[in-house]
């Protein structure tokens, strides 16, 4: 059912934070004379100049390239993203966000200061920074590639206890946290956590109670970047099938929290409406779905991995999401959304594999029956971009009917 790891490389999660108009890039030269300017000894009018200007840079990749060239220049940009200066720190971290979101440059980003990820870490959970939202965005960035999110988990592990993950959680979860940061970039950023396996050791850990902080946001209204970073996070725990009786049991009890967003205002039977969990039962004719189709799919996949073992598919089963996916189905208006939701009702309606395919997590699937699924994969892909593209055309072709 595939490798753990949903990270916000997709682009819907993270998306680098607006910069100024992209200037012409200038030579090496010229830029690497920026250096003097951007010291925290540099007087303060110079500076922000050339924080802007390194900002401006960034907008376009010739000037991200250049600037990256200069590794005096990122650790500057580095030291004065977490300065006092207020103009100057917001354009610098501004900066690293546009420069991390970039992956080619991340080995030239760690190379140039390799505590950047500490710094940033620092910045974006204290309470008091302006600028902390952009720190967490620029790890969110950094954090989307399999190094320096190692690098970056290495940073949690060792802070001491109560400011590492612990810390980073208290953060996302707690509303106002930091009153001049939102802070919606520590979603995607924990997202991208949950793919190493410590992190998921301490977010799964049954005696932290720290997924149960997490269930509550899944429908977190004021933002798609939180909200959907959690529930990448919640989608990669699921990958842990050792935990999925855990999961599903009283203790969390996740799968309202999943079925939730993905449920609209339809009046079941009362023989149906027994069948669902108590916060799924009678809602308002007003109830609305998930937007985001993306978050949609995302949930959708996390309950196909608890649907791993026999077990947890009769778990989900007696709690009646056959019945919020069959509605879902009939709804969806996003091709792709709709197959996978087709694929997760066929699995609770339909037989149970095979003697010895009881967890189909741990199925080792022969290398040419991997490589057929690959090309069947590819084929429904394109078959469904193809359907998009019939779609979008058959919308510009329509005009108004005569009067």
């Amino acid at each position: 059912m595939g490798e753990c790891g949903v990270s916000s490389r997709s682009g819907t999660l993270v998306e680098p934070v607006a910069t100024l108009a992209e200037p012409e890039a200038t030579p090496d030269g010229e830029a690497a004379e920026l250096l003097p300017f951007l010291t925290r000894s540099a007087r303060a009018d110079t500076q922000a100049a050339a924080a802007q200007h390194a900002l401006a840079l960034t907008g376009s990749e010739p000037g991200r390239v250049l600037l990256a060239r200069q590794a005096g220049l990122l650790r500057a940009l580095a030291e004065l993203a977490e300065a006092a200066a207020p103009v100057p720190a917001r354009d610098a971290a501004r900066a690293l966000v546009n420069l991390a979101a970039d992956p080619s440059l991340h080995e030239q980003l760690l190379a140039a200061d390799p505590e950047l990820p500490a710094r940033l870490l620092g910045r974006a959970l204290d309470p008091q920074w302006p600028w902390a939202d952009e720190a967490a965005a620029a790890l969110a960035n950094l954090s989307r590639e399999p190094t320096p999110c190692a690098a970056l988990m290495g940073t949690l592990a060792a802070a001491a206890p109560g400011s590492g993950l612990e810390r980073l959680v208290c953060a996302l979860c707690t509303s106002g946290y930091n009153a001049r940061a939102p802070l919606h970039y520590l979603g995607p950023l924990l997202s991208n956590l949950s793919q190493q396996p410590a992190a998921r050791a301490f977010l799964l850990d049954p005696d932290g109670c720290v997924i149960q902080r997490l269930l509550p946001l899944t429908q977190y209204s004021d933002s798609s970047l939180r909200r959907g970073g959690v529930v990448g996070t919640l989608r990669n725990c699921c990958f842990e099938h050792r935990h999925h009786e855990w999961l599903l049991g009283p203790g969390v009890d996740i799968l309202p929290f999943l079925l939730l967003p993905l449920a609209g205002p339809e009046d079941f039977s009362e023989e149906e409406m027994e069948r669902l969990p108590v916060d799924l039962q009678y809602l308002p004719p007003d109830k609305q779905r998930e937007p985001d189709a993306d978050i949609r799919k995302m949930l959708i996949e996390a309950i196909m991995l608890l649907t791993a073992t026999a077990p947890g598919r009769q778990q989900v089963r007696n709690q009646g999401a056959y019945l919020i996916l069959r509605e879902l189905h009939t709804w969806e208006p996003e091709p792709d959304v709709q197959l996978a939701c087709e694929k997760l009702i066929q699995v609770l309606i339909g037989d149970e594999p095979e003697c010895g395919m009881g967890n189909l997590l741990e199925v080792q699937v022969p290398e040419d029956v991997e490589q057929q699924l690959q090309q069947l994969d590819r084929q429904e892909q394109e078959q469904l971009e193809q359907q998009q593209q019939g779609l979008a055309g058959e919308s510009r072709g329509k005009r108004p009917a005569a009067t």
